[in-house]
């Protein structure tokens, strides 16, 4: 029998002083309510509560890690881009 692997998620939310925050989670709704009860990350836990702007799904865990590097050195600018096109 086949074991279904759960698929990551890669996110962006926006805290509640305007700033981006970038991560990965197999548990998207888990993580997000982590975040905003102080429990998900000391910046989110600093700058909350934050709401999901941005989310894609990828197959597995070095994929997800792969995609949120890339994020992670783009612009504010081009962050908000990805964010607009994305919506």
């Amino acid at each position: 029998m086949r074991v279904k692997k759960k698929s990551w998620t890669v996110y962006i939310v926006r805290c509640a002083n305007g700033s981006l925050y970038t991560g990965i989670t197999n548990d998207l709704a888990g993580r997000i309510a982590d975040h905003n009860a102080g429990r998900g990350a000391k910046y989110t836990a600093a700058f909350g509560p934050v709401e999901l702007v941005w989310k894609r799904r990828k197959k597995d865990r070095s994929a997800a890690s792969i995609l949120e590097a890339a994020i992670k050195k783009l612009s504010r600018s081009e962050k908000d881009t990805l964010i607009f096109r994305g919506r």
